[in-house]
């Protein structure tokens, strides 16, 4: 094999480098990011229906990060306990899509623990930032 050959054989071999990190970063009907769209094409990926559990965890999952993308004050107290909110409403919303959906009981009284300490929880830290977060 010449020196020409083994540069175009090595071209098109690196060609497809891009395409297989693509590929890689692509679990299940993730959707592609394109700049700052994001773009779904689970359409074309022969995807199919999600569990209703898996659909509510995702709607929840989603919620959760959303609330959780605060503006940071540089006061971590005030910044912990705005961040918290949030992520604990999360958890109840989890643990109620394991009330709806989920079998074993014990992940069902569970869950209804993780309701009631994370409501109590969630009190406290609007108690809090309505007094010290001015």
């Amino acid at each position: 094999m010449n020196r020409y050959t083994r540069a175009a054989l090595a071209a098109a071999c690196l060609s497809f480098v891009p395409v297989l990190a693509v590929a890689q970063d692509m679990p299940g009907n993730m959707p592609m990011q394109h700049g700052d769209m994001p773009m779904d094409h689970s359409a074309h990926m022969g995807a199919t229906t999600a569990a209703p559990s898996t659909e509510a965890f995702e709607r929840a999952n989603a919620r959760m990060h959303e609330g959780m993308a605060i503006p940071f004050t540089g006061n971590a107290d005030i910044d912990f306990a705005r961040g918290m909110i949030p992520h604990h409403q999360g958890a109840i919303d989890m643990a109620r899509i394991e009330l709806q959906y989920g079998k074993d009981p014990e992940l069902k009284k569970l869950a209804e623990e993780i309701i009631k300490a994370q409501e109590s929880e969630i009190a406290f830290l609007k108690a809090w930032l309505a007094k010290n977060a001015k």
